[in-house]
C-alpha cells in the first residue's frame, strides 16, 4: 500500500524503533545504578557519548531482528524479550553481587535450573507472565496490522543482519590497546581498565561493558619476561622455602592430610558498618582464630565469585595478575589448559567434595584438569555419591555438618597423606528461608533485608558449631592433618551501604590455618 497513510505508518515504525533503543539503553543503565537520579546524571551529563553509542547498537540489533523475521511485531517481540531478560538479570546480579552481566555468565546457562532456585519464585513468575503476555500481544498486533507494516526484500534484510553482527563484532579487540576499535571507543570515553568492573559498567553502560569483555587476553606479557627471569624467581623462593621448612618436624607435604575448606559466604557481620546483631554468631571460630594462624583476607568478589577465590587458593595466582577481561579463570582459562600447575600436583592422593551440582563453574572439567582423583557432588552416583545430604531448617542446601561428615569419611579412606578440597553450600544465597529457634536479630541501616541478615547470621552460627565439632574429630585421628579454612566472600545483602565508601571492609573474609596435634 503506497499511500500517504502507509508512509506515515512506516515513519512511526522508524520512530518506535529509535525510541525503543533509547528506552532500553536507559533501562540497562538503571539496572546498573538502581537510581533514577544517578542514571540521568550519567546518561545526560557525564557520559552522553557511551549512551548514544549504546543506543546506536541497540538500534542496529533491532534492525537485525527485523531482518531475521521481516515482521515488525515479531522483531519487536524478539528485541524486547532479549533485552527485557537482560535488564532483569543485570539488575539482580548487581543487587546480589555488585557486578554486571558478563559474557562468562552465558556459560552458566547450562545451570539454568540451579540459578532459578536462587531467585524467588515471585520474580520468576512475574517475568514469565510478562514475557508471555508481551509475546501474545505482538503476535496479535502482527496479524492485525501486518499488511500495513514495512516488509523488506532479501538484500535489505541481509544488510540489516550484517549491520547487527558488525555492531557486536566491532568490540572483539576493543580492550587491546592500539587497535582501531580501542582508539575509537576511548575517544568516546570508554574505559575497561578501572579496578572495579561495576564502576566500568556504570560509566560505559552494561551493554558496552558486556561487549567489551567478549574477547579475553589472559595476561599481559611483562617487559622483562624470559626463561632466565622465571628461573631466577623460582630459585629465590625455593631457597626461602628450604630455610623455612628445614626445622619443621612434618616437612614432607605429601605425607600430611591437607584439607582446604571454602566456607560459602562466610564473613562475620560484626565487621560490616551500620549493622548490629543481638548476639555474636561465631564464638567458636573466633576462639579458633585467636589460638591459631588466622586473620582476614581480601576477597575479589562480593556476593559471588566463589570459583575465582577457589582458583587462587589452588594455584597461588592472584586474580589481579590477569587481564581485566578475564573474569572467570575456571571457565575461561583452566578448561583450555593441558596441565595447570596447582596444589594437587604435590600429592599422590586427592579428592574434592562439593554438595551441589558438578558442572557449576565447570568444576567437573576443572577438577579433572587439576588432577583430582575423585569428585563427590549432589549429582554424583555409585561409589562417588555423597554419604550425607542433610539440610537445616527450610534451606534446600546441604548443611555444613553433612559436608564435614563426608570430609571425615574421605580422610579415613587413605592411610597416608592426601589433599582434600571441600566447598560448602549451606550459607549460599538466598536467605529468605527460615531456621527453627533463630535467636538472631539484625538492626541498622546497612541493609533493607534485616530479616535475611538475621537468617544469614543463624546460618553462620550453625557453621560455627559444626566447624568446632569437625576440628575436634580431626584431633582424634592419629595422623598429621592441616586445615586451611576460609570464607570466599560476603553475602550480597548489604544493599544500603556504599560500596565506594566501604569497599575494603565489604570484601574482608575470615580465615584460619589449623593443625591437629599430630601435625605439630
Amino acid at each position: 500500500m503506497h499511500t500517504k497513510q502507509s508512509r506515515i505508518v512506516h515513519f512511526l515504525q522508524f520512530i518506535f524503533i529509535v525510541l525503543s533503543a533509547f528506552a532500553v539503553g536507559y533501562l540497562l543503565e538503571f539496572s546498573q545504578m538502581n537510581s533514577i537520579i544517578n542514571t540521568n546524571m550519567i546518561l545526560f551529563k557525564t557520559n552522553v557519548k557511551p549512551y548514544l553509542l549504546t543506543v546506536l547498537i541497540l538500534f542496529l540489533l533491532y534492525l537485525g531482528f527485523y531482518g531475521i523475521f521481516n515482521r515488525f511485531f515479531y522483531a519487536t517481540a524478539g528485541f524486547y524479550v532479549l533485552f527485557g531478560i537482560y535488564v532483569i538479570v543485570n539488575w539482580l546480579k548487581v543487587k546480589y553481587r555488585s557486578e554486571p552481566v558478563l559474557p562468562t555468565d552465558l556459560l552458566m546457562l547450562t545451570n539454568t535450573k540451579q540459578l532459578l532456585s536462587m531467585v524467588t519464585w515471585k520474580i520468576v513468575i512475574l517475568v514469565v507472565v510478562a514475557l508471555v503476555v508481551g509475546i501474545a500481544i505482538c503476535i496479535f498486533l502482527e496479524k492485525l496490522f501486518s499488511h500495513e507494516l514495512m516488509r523488506f526484500n532479501p538484500v535489505i534484510r541481509i544488510i540489516f543482519i550484517i549491520l547487527a553482527i558488525f555492531s557486536i563484532a566491532g568490540f572483539y579487540n576493543v580492550n587491546r590497546e592500539g587497535s582501531w576499535s580501542n582508539r575509537f571507543m576511548t575517544s568516546l570515553g570508554y574505559s575497561n581498565f578501572t579496578p572495579n568492573i561495576s564502576m566500568t559498567a556504570q560509566s560505559n553502560g552494561p551493554l558496552l561493558t558486556f561487549l567489551g569483555n567478549m574477547h579475553v587476553d589472559i595476561m599481559d606479557k611483562p617487559s622483562d619476561y624470559s626463561p632466565q627471569t622465571m628461573k631466577k624467581i623460582v630459585n629465590k623462593y625455593q631457597n626461602v622455602a628450604d630455610k623455612i621448612n628445614k626445622k619443621r618436624p612434618n616437612n614432607n607435604l605429601d605425607k600430611q592430610t591437607l584439607i582446604y575448606v571454602l566456607s560459602e559466604s562466610f564473613s562475620n557481620p560484626s565487621r560490616v558498618p551500620n549493622i548490629k546483631l543481638n548476639e555474636d554468631p561465631t564464638p567458636n571460630i573466633n576462639k579458633i582464630k585467636s589460638e591459631n594462624t588466622s586473620g582476614l583476607m581480601l576477597s575479589s568478589g562480593y556476593g559471588g565469585g566463589t570459583a575465582n577465590m577457589e582458583y587462587m587458593t589452588f594455584t597461588g595466582l592472584a586474580f589481579n595478575q590477569f587481564s581485566k577481561s578475564l573474569q572467570s579463570p575456571y571457565t575461561q582459562l583452566v578448561v583450555k589448559q593441558k596441565h595447570p600447575l596447582n596444589i594437587v600436583n604435590d600429592f599422590e592422593n586427592s579428592a574434592a567434595i562439593h554438595p551441589y551440582y558438578s558442572n557449576f563453574y565447570d568444576r567437573d572439567k576443572v577438577y579433572d584438569k587439576f588432577g583430582l582423583q575423585s569428585f563427590r557432588t549432589l549429582d554424583s552416583k555409585g561409589k562417588l555419591a555423597l554419604k550425607y545430604k542433610d539440610t537445616s531448617g527450610s534451606s534446600e542446601f546441604v548443611n555444613d555438618e553433612s559436608s564435614y561428615k563426608d570430609t571425615l569419611w574421605q580422610v579415613n579412606q587413605v592411610k597416608g597423606g592426601q589433599f582434600i578440597s571441600l566447598v560448602t553450600m549451606q550459607n549460599h544465597m538466598p536467605y529468605n528461608m527460615s531456621y527453627p529457634d533463630n535467636q538472631f536479630k539484625a538492626t541498622g541501616t546497612a541493609t533493607s533485608l534485616l530479616l535475611q541478615a538475621g537468617t544469614y547470621s543463624k546460618g553462620l552460627n550453625i557453621t560455627d558449631g559444626a566447624t568446632k565439632t569437625f576440628l575436634d574429630k580431626l584431633d582424634a585421628i592419629k595422623k598429621p592433618i592441616t586445615v586451611v579454612w576460609y570464607g570466599d566472600h560476603l553475602p550480597g545483602i548489604y544493599d544500603k551501604n556504599s560500596m565506594e565508601k566501604y569497599n575494603v571492609v565489604q570484601h574482608e573474609t575470615d580465615y584460619f590455618i589449623y593443625s591437629n596435634k599430630y601435625a605439630l
